[in-house]
């Protein structure tokens, strides 16, 4: 049986020198390449993807009501927002007894929000 090329490669190797040096010069630093890695890991998780789509709708959230709309326990769901804070995708405040929960800023908003326009598009 014969061998399958690879169809998805470039059957000749050359490059544009201008284009490369251009994209090089446009990459960002190695510390915001971490930190974006970083962000995407985090949210690769379903629990907390969960999570972030409850806080998306705006409100402040104390870790008990997180904890309840997901099923989640109160220690598993304060787990997985220590997580997220640490990456800078959620915050939070003290009020007395109480902890409220809110998204970071409206970027990881938007990024959650396109995420599902993608999604939606491929189911």
């Amino acid at each position: 049986m014969p061998k399958q090329k690879n169809k998805d490669v470039c059957k000749v190797i050359c490059f544009n020198k201008k284009m490369v040096r251009s994209l090089k010069a446009g990459m960002p630093l190695p510390a915001s390449i971490d930190k974006v890695a970083g962000i995407f890991s985090i949210v690769g998780d379903k629990t907390r993807v969960r999570i972030l789509f409850i806080l998306s709708k705006g409100k402040e959230l104390c870790v008990c009501d997180i904890a309840n709309t997901l099923g989640l326990t109160i220690s598993a769901t304060s787990h997985q927002l220590r997580k997220l804070r640490d990456r800078g995708v959620v915050k939070y405040r003290n009020d007395g007894n109480m902890v409220y929960y809110t998204l970071d800023d409206q970027h990881i908003e938007g990024l959650l929000i396109d995420a599902f326009k993608h999604v939606r598009g491929l189911i």
